[in-house]
């Protein structure tokens, strides 16, 4: 089998197109680059929409906890406190036993019967898991940020009559953006390399449809060889931070366009030495 045919039957395995029985012998290099990265389809998709939502929410919980009513306030600095305070792979397994639970026939809520068995796979589950986990960290960074707005911002947008949502959305909303995106980068990359434990910590990849990882084991298992599967895995993945970080640095560029240093951009710079 050439290396093209490989690709074309293995390269969207992972959401189920193409051939559905995995090698069973003469695992060639073609077949472990192409599964793992047809498996890292998986984990883009995890990253994407868990960024996606989470920013959504995070914003929500850094306003909640920046608010002087207590009813808004200490539920968010509990939600934050429990999700930064344990384990990402503990909050995996909790949530999964937890789904479980649920009875497979569904709930029935006002005479309606609402189906729960979908939330034990991993594409619904673990996603859920990662955005309320992200949202966590991103929303500390966020209120960090928003305590740091300089107060003459708040108070030229008062002067200029801005009031409200439109002060937030014009003003606040922006400015905390801009110092907190750095570290939002970060979050970001650290999500997206968290995204490899969905399949390890109890959520099942359904039939064979795992992640990059998961096949990566997969492989190192069956040729008792970790030094070729694993280094594949981490090429793709290095490939896809690199993508990640010129991303952000493009949105670093436009919020801080009106800056005299708006050339400055959120670059990749290994130390090779100390």
């Amino acid at each position: 089998m050439s290396c093209v045919q490989t690709i074309m039957d293995y390269g969207l395995r992972s959401i189920g197109i193409g051939e559905r029985l995995l090698p069973r012998a003469d695992y060639t290099l073609c077949q472990q680059a192409t599964l793992i990265g047809s498996g890292l389809i998986w984990n883009l998709y995890f990253a994407v929409l868990a960024l996606s939502f989470g920013f959504v929410l995070a914003t929500a919980l850094a306003l909640a906890k920046t608010s002087p009513n207590p009813w808004l306030r200490k539920p968010a600095d509990a939600f934050i406190f429990v999700f930064r305070g344990s384990p990402l792979f503990i909050q995996f397994f909790i949530a999964y036993e937890s789904l479980v639970l649920l009875p497979r026939a569904g709930i029935d809520i006002l005479g309606m019967t609402v189906q729960t068995s979908w939330l034990t796979r991993a594409w619904a589950g673990a996603l859920i898991v990662l955005i309320l986990n992200t949202a966590a960290y991103s929303a500390q960074i966020f209120h960090g940020a928003l305590m740091s707005v300089p107060k003459g911002e708040v108070e030229a947008a008062d002067a200029y009559g801005l009031t409200g949502w439109k002060r937030f959305r014009r003003v606040i909303w922006p400015t905390m953006l801009r110092l907190a995106w750095p570290s939002y980068t970060n979050e970001a990359i650290f999500l997206f390399h968290a995204t490899t434990l969905v399949y390890f910590s109890g959520f099942p990849a359904f039939q064979q449809k795992g992640d990059a990882l998961y096949y990566a084991s997969y492989f190192a298992d069956r040729t008792f060889n970790p030094f070729v599967a694993y280094p594949i895995a981490a090429a793709y993945f290095i490939a896809a931070t690199l993508a990640l970080i010129w991303i952000f640095g493009r949105v670093n560029r436009r919020l801080n366009r009106h800056l005299p240093d708006a050339a400055s951009r959120i670059r990749y710079r290994p130390q090779l030495m100390r």
